[in-house]
């Protein structure tokens, strides 16, 4: 079915057109029918195979159809201000020739350039629920038309615990409106959402429940945790990984990493939570633009963010929950395009790697790099970590032994420790 069956806005269709894509994907065309007739819908597909649009051509169809002031007539919500600033950047991109404002509304950023665009007016809010929370309390906002609430990425909101937000703002928001619910996975917490906030809805379902895209070849390499660096930089020197985004579990991790591979001299850049909001954003756009080879991340990044091309993911960390395997895997192989994922597993993350292979029904392929040293021995000066601590057993024993040791004893060989070495030198 060609995006023009639809009955879309003509400048949407050029729009479309102008983005590059002839066809909709399977979510798309399961969803977009359904929303343009008005129903309430929740959609569960595979991350990266076109959930935003899904939402955004409809919403923005009947916008172009509706004339009036500029008062907020949809609610986006966002689990992440990274997340936020996309589904901003896909409605201007697809509404570019019409009429429709649109304001992001996030935390991590100076509110003021948020609420004078509020103040001049706009159509659409696309935001996370802390900083629209916080507005609300303030009447910066005026739901009393509002026509549409979307909630994409459902599921990581709920995992995120933004329940009792989402309830707060739903209770702001006229009865009487469209909900779509979007999301990569359908848990129980996700059913229950919708049972309590959608009417009726139609239900979607792209391929199998947290299984990963089709599009993603995976591979597993078992290393053993102090040779993970090494083989991450014999792994991106290989001409073919031109666009790696690597996940580890801490922003700690991150930031080892990212040192590690500058003094490499590798074009790297980090994202993490503890990176400001301008810092975040840029280190998003010189990865988009190529500037950098390599982004590492934590979690933050692992869903609803899309960045076109990129050629390989590389969980650094093993992840402990599949449904983040899932998401994080699914940054590449996006749009139909070929993906690969690769994950490094040390002996300690065997289980966790057999739990997700229980849970995906799969066996991930393992491979092992030719002429990689497997059986080398650790040294910092490799792993650009810092030094171990020393082990914590062993220091109690030494106390432990100290204090009971009498104080002339203690003195004695003190004293014949010091005329030994005396002897020695």
């Amino acid at each position: 079915m060609p995006f023009s069956k639809f009955g879309l806005d003509v400048a949407l269709l050029r729009a479309v057109q102008k983005s590059g894509y002839t066809r909709p994907t399977p979510v798309q065309t399961a969803a977009i029918p359904k929303v343009m007739l008005g129903y309430d819908v929740i959609a569960i597909a595979q991350t990266g195979t076109g959930k935003t649009a899904a939402f955004v051509l409809p919403l923005l169809h009947h916008l172009s159809q509706s004339s009036g002031e500029r008062d907020i007539r949809a609610l986006i919500l966002a689990p992440t201000r990274e997340l936020a600033v996309q589904i901003m950047e896909n409605i201007r991109n697809y509404g570019q020739s019409l009429p429709i404002r649109v304001a992001a509304i996030y935390g991590g950023v100076e509110e003021e350039a948020q609420i004078k665009a509020l103040r001049k007016g706009v159509h659409i809010v696309v935001a996370t629920p802390g900083r629209l929370i916080d507005l609300l309390g303030r009447q910066k906002l005026d739901f009393r038309i509002l026509k549409m609430l979307v909630l994409d990425e459902a599921d990581r909101m709920l995992h995120m615990g933004f329940l009792p937000d989402i309830e707060k703002i739903i209770s702001h928001l006229p009865k009487r409106r469209q909900t779509l619910m979007f999301s990569a996975t359908l848990s129980k917490e996700v059913e229950s959402l919708a049972r309590r906030f959608l009417y009726q809805p139609k239900m979607v379902q792209i391929g199998k429940r947290s299984n990963p895209a089709d599009t993603v070849k995976q591979c597993v390499y078992e290393v053993s945790a102090h040779l993970k660096n090494a083989l991450l930089l014999e792994l991106i020197r290989q001409p073919k990984f031109t666009r790696v985004l690597v996940f580890v579990r801490m922003k700690d991790g991150a930031n080892l990493l990212t040192n590690f591979l500058k003094l490499a001299g590798i074009k790297v850049a980090r994202l993490h939570s503890s990176r400001s909001q301008e810092q975040r954003l840029q280190a998003l756009q010189d990865f988009k633009d190529g500037k950098v080879q390599v982004l590492v991340a934590t979690d933050i990044v692992a869903r609803g963010i899309d960045i076109d091309g990129v050629s390989q993911v590389i969980n650094f960390d093993f992840p402990v929950n599949p449904e983040d395997y899932v998401h994080r895997i699914g940054r590449t192989g996006r749009a139909e395009a070929q993906g690969e994922a690769i994950s490094f597993v040390p002996k300690q993350d065997l289980n966790l790697l057999g739990i997700l292979e229980f849970s995906i029904s799969q066996r991930i392929e393992r491979k092992r790099l030719r002429g990689f040293n497997y059986q080398a021995a650790a040294t910092t000066s490799a792993l650009g970590e810092k030094a171990p601590k020393q082990d914590w057993r062993k220091r109690t024993r030494e106390l432990e032994t100290k204090k009971s040791t009498p104080l002339n004893k203690r003195v004695s060989q003190e004293r014949a420790k010091k005329n030994s070495n005396s002897q020695k030198s």
